[in-house]
């Protein structure tokens, strides 16, 4: 009987190893066959990263096995960089890497003690520079914040407020204002990018999202208006425009 055990369960050893073996085979054809190399990157939601950017902060090379890339540590890689809020990494058979990213998007620029800071809409610092640089997006005027640099995020409460209501205006609306100003701390005032700017009187930082859709449809349709704009005030029921004489 004893004979029989050692047999059994030399079998089931022997069986074990052969199915250790042929499973390692099986790993490293998958792995290393040049079938499954990384050819591709598919890239979804970017717009101000290119792919050259998310090899380089990914630490991926083309031409490496894709089994061999392991996409948990991609993905912290690459949310670790204050350009991006959220991110996903999955392969695609037989040579695709997906990536998905949400970006965080520039909406202001603001002063600082050695320069001028481009924020998010959570008052995120995403970058920093001492020239001013030819601008998409609005100055803040009227605040200015010291001793923060990037990866900070800016605690003024109406540098907040301001920014949330931008965050609510479409890109095509952000990218036609050339300033925020606070001209009180209840009085919050923006120009247009135009060569003649035009005052968009937002008053009170409350009916944030009235006030930026009222704002979209006054700039779509500035550019057909015949008429020359001196200034819009949204702080009544119905908006007043005001014609430049």
């Amino acid at each position: 009987m004893a004979v029989i055990r050692r047999r059994r369960s030399f079998g089931r050893v022997f069986r074990g190893l052969i199915f250790l073996v042929v499973s390692a085979a099986v790993l490293g054809f998958f792995v290393y066959v040049p079938f499954f190399t990384l050819k591709e990157i598919r890239l979804d939601g970017a717009k101000y990263l290119t792919e050259e950017d998310i090899l380089r902060i990914g630490n991926i090379y083309m031409g490496e096995p894709l089994f061999k890339l392991e996409t948990d540590v991609v993905q912290s890689r690459l949310s670790k960089d204050l350009r991006i809020e959220e991110v996903s990494v999955r392969r695609k058979l037989p040579r695709t890497l997906e990536i998905k990213i949400k970006e965080r998007r520039p909406l202001a620029t603001i002063t600082c003690d050695y320069g001028y800071l481009d924020l998010d809409h959570n008052g995120m610092i995403l970058d920093s520079y001492k020239t001013i640089k030819t601008m998409q997006i609005p100055m803040i005027t009227g605040a200015a914040v010291r001793d923060l640099y990037i990866g900070d995020t800016v605690d003024d409460e109406i540098v907040k407020k301001i920014l949330d209501f931008l965050q609510r205006l479409n890109e095509d609306t952000l990218n036609q204002l050339s300033e925020v100003a606070i001209v009180e701390a209840d009085y919050i005032v923006m120009y247009t990018a135009t060569e003649r700017a035009v005052q968009i009187r937002i008053g009170k930082l409350e009916r944030l999202d009235e006030k930026a859709h009222l704002t979209e449809d006054f700039l779509r349709d500035l550019a057909t208006n015949p008429h020359p704009v001196e200034y819009v005030d949204f702080n009544y029921t119905s908006p007043f425009i005001k014609l430049a004489e």
